[in-house]
């Protein structure tokens, strides 16, 4: 008697416990990286003034550019750890008319969405 009772105290604490946030660490995520990771060193490396090879020759190829013109590029970078929240870098370089870098937007954010 006292066996079967220690089972079924056993089973109803594993449905219980099923749903915790807890238990769900112990299930293995990967990291998801997406676009163009920029190191804090190649960004310094960046300064108006600059032509388009030249930034594209330090950064690369960016991920998007301005579909209304080709005077904007956007350097997007958005990571996932397994089990953390989104965290999203965005780099936003703005050229004049005839491809010189004229602003630099850097910005960071976390998003907190878990997919």
């Amino acid at each position: 008697m006292r066996c079967k009772l220690l089972t079924a105290a056993a089973v109803v604490l594993v449905m219980l416990t099923a749903g915790c946030s807890t238990l769900e660490k112990v299930v293995y995520r990967p990291d998801i990286n997406q676009g163009n990771y920029l190191s804090p060193a190649d960004v310094a490396k960046v300064h108006t003034g600059m032509t388009k090879q030249q930034v594209a020759y330090v950064l690369g190829t960016p991920m998007l550019q301005d579909p209304f013109g080709n005077n904007t590029w956007f350097y997007v970078f958005r990571q996932q750890p397994g089990h953390e929240d989104v965290s999203q870098q965005t780099l936003t370089l703005t050229f004049d008319s005839s491809g010189v870098l004229t602003n630099m937007d850097n910005k960071a954010s976390l998003t907190g969405q878990k997919d």
